[in-house]
């Protein structure tokens, strides 16, 4: 193996025991830097600003869009600065290199009108006569748009606070105060407020979460809020699959995500109080430029009502 390798994987290393990333974060980080590890080089500091000013060129010539030049020079970035930390001698190479700038598109969102279409959606059947997967479908849903959880915040989300052997819950729900506490990307952790309609559906979930529940539960599943057929923890897809099929039944046209539901909470905060620094904190974002692209949301609102309500919009036929 060599030095350049060794190094990369101690970063590697790094990343998920001291920062603690998630498996998919950490598979991001070890495709983006797939291409240093492929310079034909033998150690992190045989590499200058000119090899990595030539391959960012190869993966822009080989189709790379912007976006995924710039999350790849950020993780390059990420390695050079954790290398350069053991040593103040050393020269980050990656200094001065930008990724072209692409457009930033907007995030899918639902209609004020959409959101509640969904979630307002019932079977034919009576909520008595629901089966438990109905009532924990709806506490998703309600969930997703009372609070803005991301989808791995959600399936991670335990009853109550547990400690059970060796497991100790990371999110958690607290009823009585109507709120979540929430370890999100970035291993950051806040509290997000639960509102009344997904507090109902929550409480009309656990009590027959039981029922879904096994007695051979590993600690995790005996702790998670949300449980599959199975009685073990959800699973994303799962999570996924039961969204979209709402949406259908619901006669929604577009296809509705976990993370349609994220955006639409912001767009309609925004729309509603104007609040950047409260959508900021609801939705977990480190840096409030993040959250700034749902301005755009709530412009591109503001525009269509301009254009369809003002007298003087748009010039009349003669």
């Amino acid at each position: 193996m060599s030095a350049l390798q060794h190094a990369i994987d101690e970063w590697l290393a790094y990343l998920s025991h001291e920062r603690r990333l998630s498996p998919h974060s950490l598979a991001a980080y070890s495709r983006d830097i797939a291409a240093i590890a492929a310079l034909p080089v033998s150690s992190v500091a045989d590499i200058t600003n000119s090899s990595l000013r030539q391959s960012l060129a190869t993966l822009h010539k080989q189709g790379a869009h912007p976006r995924s030049l710039q999350r790849t020079l950020s993780a390059w970035r990420n390695f050079f600065n954790w290398w350069c930390s053991a040593d103040d001698q050393r020269l980050n190479p990656c200094l001065g290199l930008k990724a072209p700038k692409g457009s930033r598109p907007l995030p899918h969102s639902l209609s004020v009108d959409q959101a509640q279409q969904l979630l307002d959606h019932q079977p034919a059947s009576s909520l008595a006569t629901q089966s438990a997967e109905s009532r924990r479908d709806q506490a998703i849903f309600e969930l997703f748009y009372s609070s803005g959880l991301r989808l791995a915040e959600l399936v991670s989300l335990d009853l109550r606070y547990t400690e059970l052997g060796n497991y100790r819950s990371q999110s958690w729900l607290q009823l009585a105060d109507a709120e979540a506490f929430i370890l999100g990307k970035g291993q950051k952790r806040r509290q997000v407020p639960i509102g009344s309609k997904a507090l109902h559906a929550l409480e009309q979930w656990i009590k027959v979460r039981p029922q879904l529940l096994t007695n051979t539960a590993s600690p995790s599943d005996q702790a998670a809020l949300f449980l599959g057929v199975r009685g073990k923890r959800i699973h994303p897809r799962v999570v996924q699959q039961r969204l979209q099929q709402r949406a259908v039944e619901a006669g929604l046209a577009q296809g509705v995500s976990p993370h349609a539901l994220r955006h639409s909470v912001a767009s309609h905060m925004l729309q509603s109080t104007q609040d950047l620094r409260a959508v900021q904190e609801l939705l977990g974002h480190t840096n409030i430029s993040t959250t700034q692209i749902y301005t755009r949301l709530d412009f591109q609102h503001l525009a269509q009502v301009y254009d369809q309500a003002h007298p003087r919009a748009k010039r009349k036929d003669d």
